[in-house]
Parts: structure tokens; C-alpha cells; sequence
């Protein structure tokens, strides 16, 4: 049976390449390929003898080498797997786990602890501690997948207060990777970077680029951005991905300069300034460096735009063009009477890339529309058309905003917030902070400790997108139509 469709596949294809090429290099020890195919064929096969089969299997792990070898055993099971990020808060892994409906837990050693509070959060799952020795069930091969199984489910901040669960099938990924590979010349000799976690889709581009093509991956560590240019000398890196704040991070620490060993870089998960593109492309001059944009139900990245000299020319508010849709795709600007605009409105979107629509169908109201016997997602992102076709990023049109990397519903804060004791009502507004982005959060009722307020939320948010700031508040301002003023409330968070 063909299976190159398969997004494990590629993995194979790395495998035949490079066999005893260095796969991952993690800040525990490194694996080669041979290696890594060994261990994920013993640990798939562990999994399914002692859970039977499941419905989907959980990776619960940092970027540690065990990391990715349960990453490549959930794909090896042929059934769905879902990267869950262990400094997560244990409620909210919780809801992930049982929307996604996994039955068994793949977990390194470093997530014990994150285990023991799922525990006490009542999940209740055969976990599996993968030994390298354990072969007593190693399949002879991965399981076979059709086109439309679903590879892997991320998820993606929800306003209702409940994560959305993105199912991408291998069919997704597919389209996607073949895109890529016609692109881009990666080989053996190169060393990517693997800067993302594990439950973030560009993580994914991480993984299986470098593996598709025999390379190695080599997980960035805290102390390798303190001296970036040493980092990448010394692992030999040549293609760079990163969220745009990792620039001014690295700026910041006095490491913007010499990554002459960088072929290509990339730069997704939030808008990215000219400046900060024209910075880093004068750090690596042997780079070609591109914004690469999409939310996680077009399957990692849908579009992008090659930084030349004229970039700056065309774009608005020094923000770097979103570029040029994949081929493959239909799309079409949607204005605010849900017609189609010539120059300007929301990017909506159809095609091979995109994903079928959320676990949870009722999560589909007014992200997914019908046109012309299509099915488009609305990504909430209002943009216009340049001369060059070049599409410019213009900002959002709801409540979503992108926080160190992770893409969080303002609505959701906010819930998070009314369920804490003594609040009762309660509005997030997000403000810059030195080329990034923080939340404040204003909030009614009884005036309550900043301390209580954070740990109260952070049972349920990820610490990277508690706010900074928790201000009381008599009553909320309002704007003329009687609806509270978000503007007047950005305004007081920068002033404080």
C-alpha cells in the first residue's frame, strides 16, 4: 500500500538518506536516524499492546530527545496523536486531552511531575515511559493511514473559554510538504532549528523538513539565544525558524551579528516588523529570509513573502507583506457585508491545506463559510492587496491576539477571569511592550490580590499569556453606542 502520503513518511525518506545521520540533537543527547526509527518502532508497539487501540495517543514531553522519538511513535501507531505541552496547567491539558479523546499517554522523563497533577485532575490514562531496551512489541514497520486519517490534533485558544481542537489529516500535511520540497533545496548537510514547542503547529515544519530531507534538528535551548551566533557556528545551523519577538530577544542579548552559516529564515506565529527583517537579514547575509503565515486550520503555513530592498516599500505600518498564497488555493478578501473586496478585507481561504473544521462542530459558527461551492475559513485577519499582488498584513478583527507565540482569545482571559472568586465582570486589552505584546486585564466587584488573580488563572492559561497588569474597577467606560471602550482601556494600560 502507497504511503507517501503519510506524514511519517517522511521521516523514511530521511532514514534512506542519512541512516546514521544525526535526526534530533536535544540539550539531553542526541539520536540518528536509525536510531530514532528503532526506539519509535519499539514505542508504538508498547503503546498499542498495552492500551489496546486507542482512539488517540498524547505526547506529553518538553524538547527532550524522548521528545521527539514519542512524537514519531504516535505517527508509527497510525492513530491520531496530540503533542500536549507539559508547562501547561493541568485543567487545561485535562480539556485537551478529552476533547481529543486520547486513551493513552506517551510521557518523557521530565514530565513526571506533569503526569502526577494531571492525576490529581481526575485523568485517569495508561502512561508509558518509553525505554530504549523495551522491544518486546517493536513493530516491523509503521502502521499503514488512508489520505484523509487524521495525522495529529493542535489546538487553538477558544473565546467560550474551552481550547479548539484542530484535527490535520495526513492529506493536510501532504499538500504542504510537497509545496515545500518543490520550494526549497534542503539536504543532509543541513542543521535546522527547532525552536517552537511541541504543541505549536510551526513546530511541525521544524520536524519534518529537516527529516524529509535526511537533516538534523537541533532543539534551541535558553542558553543557546544568550549567544546565538556561538550556537549556530557550533551545530552548524543553516536554516533558522522562529516566532519575529526571538529577533529583538537576540538583539537585546548583543547576538545580531554573524550567522553567516544561515541559508534560509523563516519567521511566523506574529506580525513581523520591516525593521526587525531588514536587522537579521544584515546578521546573515547568506540568508534568504521570508514571513511565512497561517493560522493552524490551513495547516501550518499558507503564504509567504520573500524580504527583498523593495519590501518596506510596500508595506503598511512597517509591517512585512504576508506575501502570496500557496498554490492550490482559492481565496478572497471578504468586506464587512460579507461580500468579496477587490483590494481589502478579511482573508478567507479554501483549499487542499485546509482542515475540515473543530472537533467540536459548534465551533465552526462563523469561522467557516460556503462560496461558490467552496469552503473557506475566515482567519480573522483584515488585510489588503498591493500592485505586486503581495498581500498586507493589517491587523485582526476580533478579540485574538498573538502573545509570545501563542495565539490566545481575548474572550478567553476573560472568562478565565469571571470564574475567579470575587470577580464580575472582566475585560483583557493587549498593548505593546518592546516588540512584543502583553495582556492587561480590567476587571468589577471585589478588589482582589494581582497574586490570587494570577494563580487563579493560571490553573487554566499558560503562564506565557497571563496578564501583567490586573486593574479594579468601579465600572467599565463606554463608548458612545453604550459598549465598553477597549480603546480607553488600552489607552490606561500603556499609561501604567
Amino acid at each position: 500500500m502507497d504511503q507517501t502520503h503519510a506524514l511519517h513518511d517522511r521521516f523514511l525518506r530521511g532514514l534512506a538518506k542519512s541512516p546514521g545521520g544525526v535526526a534530533i540533537r536535544a540539550a539531553n543527547g542526541e539520536l540518528t536516524y536509525q536510531e530514532l526509527h528503532e526506539l519509535a518502532l519499539s514505542w508504538a508497539g508498547s503503546v498499542l499492546a498495552g492500551a489496546g487501540s486507542p482512539k488517540a495517543v498524547g505526547v506529553l514531553a518538553g524538547k527532550s530527545k524522548e521528545a521527539y522519538a514519542g512524537i514519531l511513535a504516535g505517527l508509527y501507531t497510525g492513530i491520531t496523536m496530540v503533542p500536549l505541552q507539559p508547562a501547561f496547567p493541568a485543567a487545561r491539558t485535562k480539556q485537551m486531552i478529552e476533547a481529543a479523546g486520547v486513551e493513552a499517554l506517551i510521557a518523557d522523563p521530565a514530565s513526571a511531575s506533569a503526569l502526577d497533577q494531571l492525576r490529581a485532575e481526575g485523568v485517569d490514562l495508561p502512561a508509558f515511559f518509553p525505554d530504549a531496551t523495551d522491544t518486546a512489541h517493536r513493530l516491523p514497520r509503521p502502521r499503514a493511514v488512508a489520505p484523509d486519517d487524521v495525522a495529529y490534533i493542535l489546538f487553538t485558544s477558544g473565546s467560550t473559554g474551552k481550547p479548539k481542537g484542530v484535527p490535520v489529516i495526513h492529506a493536510n500535511t501532504d499538500h504542504y510538504f510537497r509545496l515545500l520540497d518543490e520550494r526549497y533545496d534542503f539536504g543532509p548537510e543541513d542543521a535546522f532549528s527547532q525552536f517552537f514547542d511541541l504543541n505549536f503547529d510551526c513546530a511541525m515544519f521544524d520536524l519534518f523538513c529537516a527529516w524529509g530531507c535526511g537533516g538534523t534538528l537541533v532543539s534551541i535551548t535558553t542558553q543557546a539565544v544568550r549567544d546565538l551566533p556561538a550556537f549556530v557556528r557550533d551545530n552548524g545551523i543553516t536554516v533558522w525558524f522562529s516566532t519575529p519577538s526571538a529577533i529583538s530577544l537576540v538583539r537585546r542579548l548583543g547576538g545580531l551579528h554573524d550567522l553567516d552559516g544561515l541559508r534560509w529564515s523563516f519567521f511566523a506565529g506574529e506580525a513581523i516588523t520591516c525593521q526587525d527583517a531588514a536587522d537579521w537579514a544584515a546578521a546573515a547575509p547568506g540568508s534568504q529570509v521570508e514571513n511565512i503565515y497561517g493560522p493552524t486550520e490551513l495547516t501550518i503555513t499558507v503564504s509567504r513573502h520573500v524580504w527583498t530592498d523593495d519590501s518596506a516599500r510596500i508595506a503598511v505600518a512597517g509591517v512585512v507583506p504576508i506575501g502570496l498564497v500557496h498554490e492550490g488555493h482559492e481565496w478572497f478578501l471578504r468586506d464587512a457585508d460579507g461580500n468579496a473586496d477587490v483590494t481589502e478585507g478579511e482573508l478567507c481561504i479554501a483549499g487542499p491545506q485546509l482542515t475540515a473544521g473543530y472537533l467540536e462542530p459548534a465551533q465552526d459558527e462563523g469561522r467557516f463559510l460556503e462560496r461558490d461551492g467552496l469552503r473557506f475559513y475566515r482567519t480573522g485577519d483584515r488585510v489588503r492587496r498591493a500592485d505586486t499582488g503581495d498581500l498586507l498584513y493589517l491587523g485582526r478583527l476580533d478579540n485574538q491576539v498573538q502573545v509570545h507565540g501563542i495565539r490566545i482569545e481575548l474572550a478567553e482571559v476573560d472568562q478565565a477571569l469571571r470564574d475567579c472568586e470575587g470577580v464580575e465582570d472582566a475585560v483583557t486589552v493587549a498593548f505593546p511592550v518592546d516588540d512584543s505584546v502583553e495582556l492587561a486585564a480590567f476587571y468589577t466587584g471585589t478588589k482582589v490580590s494581582p497574586g490570587l488573580l494570577a494563580r487563579a488563572l493560571s490553573r487554566t492559561l499558560p503562564q506565557a499569556v497571563l496578564p501583567k497588569r490586573f486593574t479594579h474597577l468601579q465600572e467599565f467606560p463606554l463608548n458612545s453606542n453604550r459598549k465598553i471602550d477597549r480603546t480607553v482601556l488600552t489607552r490606561w494600560a500603556l499609561d501604567r
